[in-house]
């Protein structure tokens, strides 16, 4: 199995932390945002990994290189031009499609900056016996953006903005809004129905995949820490957390 990493943004949201610095070289009590992203893929697992690169890149490289890509093949796709999630991933698309049986296996993608004990390979197991084209963790938490998923969980639209606008892919008699965790479990599948360019969000896919009656899942992820540590608050509430053992 294999995974991909979003490494790529500007991480303006953790300075002056990422004045000098990449945020997926952010530490929390030591280790940096990278490792634990990389450590978390590694215990289900998984030794190959793709990540995409912009901010401050050639440091990232230096790190990887520095610590023996962490005993796992790690490949690195740099972005002279921020692409967003969806751009990201689909210039990544070749790292997925190389081997032969490549589309029978699901791949993981995973946000540097969320860092969750969610059980990765119960969301593996879910999306392959489902059939979905991707798996989406998610958390009935407040968030300023929710997904709209309906009664089995397909995927069915959106809602965001202090207004709460509402976006329907497709019609649903009840409607569940829950926050994305940033974690998805994605079939190779997914590359050949992928129609927009340059730079997009992989969200804006899936809610046109899922408005052609595609299967977008969400996979409940309630009982689980996780925390978005793209924020200077959350990156510290997160150290006192990994201190006080409430993560691994």
């Amino acid at each position: 199995m294999k995974a991909m990493i979003l490494a790529a943004g500007l991480g303006t949201r953790l300075l002056p932390l990422t004045t000098d610095r990449p945020k997926a070289l952010v530490e929390i009590a030591g280790r940096t945002l990278l490792e634990i992203t990389l450590s978390r893929l590694r215990a289900l697992g998984i030794r190959e990994v793709i990540i995409n690169v912009h901010h401050f890149a050639d440091m990232i490289l230096e790190y990887l290189k520095t610590n023996g890509n962490f005993g796992m093949r790690i490949e690195v796709s740099r972005e002279e031009v921020l692409l967003d999630t969806g751009g990201g991933l689909k210039k990544a698309a070749y790292f997925f499609l190389e081997d032969s049986n490549c589309f029978d296996e699901p791949f993981i993608l995973h946000n540097v900056d969320v860092i969750s004990t969610i059980d990765l390979p119960r969301m593996v197991q879910v999306h392959t016996e489902s059939s979905a084209l991707a798996t989406l963790a998610v958390q009935d938490r407040e968030t300023s953006r929710y997904l709209l998923f309906d009664e089995q969980l397909q995927l069915c639209g959106r809602r965001s903005g202090s207004e709460q606008k509402t976006e329907f892919a497709r019609t649903s008699q009840q409607v569940q809004a829950l926050a994305f965790c940033g974690i998805h479990v994605i079939s190779p599948r997914l590359f050949a129905m992928m129609i927009e360019e340059s730079a997009f969000s992989i969200i804006n896919s899936y809610l046109q995949l899922a408005s052609r009656g595609n299967k977008i899942l969400a996979f409940r992820a309630d009982e689980y820490y996780w925390r978005d540590v793209g924020r200077l608050d959350n990156l510290m509430q997160a150290e006192q957390d990994l201190k006080q053992r409430v993560l691994p």
